[in-house]
């Protein structure tokens, strides 16, 4: 059996090509059921570091920065989990990304579920090592927490960032009972450390109630465009993405995309839910809209798979990562 699959992912298996086969391919469930394997993002092969990388799949299995309810530790593994029924090819945009880049799992960062800080400096040692490869890393969450030790390792390289980040909620508070890490604030500590180009910074989705009578002011005064879900409300978001297109230019730019930032009709197994958000085709039109900039790094975030018995919150997730991979630098397509 392990003969049987290894030869139907390997290369040689006849499976259709474009542009060479020296990458690796995830194999069609014509010719391997979508059942066997190791459970992998995209049923990739499973490599130990991003060495020799162009794109890696990362998970980071956190929720112990939390406010709400937990469980997005186990976001990676049902997003790896969904992701069998993802295919080679993008239908709809024609990107080949299995025939451009080679990219595989690189597992899951060790992460220590009793300690906040630590974990992030877990995370934040093992992102230096994959940006320094030249790998770009593509992170299954986890809770929002992780963007922040993942852009120091990211900025450590590239230098400040241009963000593109969807979202129910903003993620700049400055601390919650007395803490200064946790889910709600890893913006806010980006900002305090330079980590990003606050004049290229676009947050689309925000909603909700708040604390406070003007909950955006410190997003605003930093520089960032706040695009609130009401002004995303039965329309294409093709138009904006051109707005953003321009303001990103080509220096380099992180994509963070909260599962939260769609609707909980659509994504309900989430652990901040609010009503009134995206829809999953805006979502697309978001990341594709990214298309052409120098994107250096994705995640997302706030998968938790206990409130969504269907599966379909992590379907989502795994698609949405999917189409990640699909605008990143040096994707062809067919």
């Amino acid at each position: 059996t392990a003969h049987r699959f290894a030869s139907a992912v390997a290369p040689s298996s006849g499976a259709p090509r474009r542009w060479g086969s020296r990458f690796n391919v995830p194999p069609s469930a014509e010719h391997v059921a979508r059942p066997v394997g190791v459970c992998s993002m995209l049923r990739l092969p499973i490599q130990a570091s991003a060495e020799g990388l162009d794109a890696a799949f990362v998970g980071v299995p956190l929720d112990t920065g939390t406010s709400n309810r937990p469980g997005a530790r186990f976001g990676p593994r049902q997003i790896r989990a969904e992701s069998a029924m993802v295919r080679r090819y993008n239908a709809s945009t024609g990107a080949a990304p299995f025939d451009s880049l080679l990219v595989a799992d690189v597992g899951d960062v060790n992460v220590n579920l009793y300690n906040l800080p630590d974990s992030c400096r877990l995370i934040r040692e093992s992102y230096q090592k994959i940006v320094a490869s030249g790998c770009v890393p593509l992170t299954l969450g986890g809770d929002h927490t992780i963007t922040y030790p993942i852009l120091q390792a990211v900025a450590e390289k590239h230098g400040p960032v241009g963000l593109v980040h969807v979202d129910a909620h903003t993620d700049t508070g400055d601390k919650a009972l007395g803490e200064k890490i946790y889910h709600g604030t890893p913006f806010r500590r980006c900002v305090d450390e330079g980590l990003l180009d606050c004049s290229r910074v676009v947050q689309i989705g925000i909603r909700g109630s708040s604390y406070a009578p003007d909950p955006y002011k410190y997003c605003r005064d930093q520089g960032f465009r706040v695009v609130l879900a009401e002004e995303c409300w039965l329309k294409s978001l093709v138009p904006l993405m051109g707005e953003v297109r321009r303001q990103m230019g080509d220096k380099p730019v992180y994509i963070s995309f909260d599962i939260d930032g769609l609707d909980p009709a659509y994504a309900p197994g989430t652990g901040t839910p609010e009503i009134a958000g995206l829809t999953p085709a805006q979502a697309l039109e978001i990341i594709r809209g990214c298309k052409g900039l120098n994107i250096v790094g994705c995640d997302l975030v706030e998968v938790a798979p206990m409130y969504d018995a269907s599966g379909n919150t992590a379907l989502l997730g795994a698609n949405l990562l999917f189409e990640m991979l699909c605008v990143l630098p040096r994707v062809k397509t067919m």
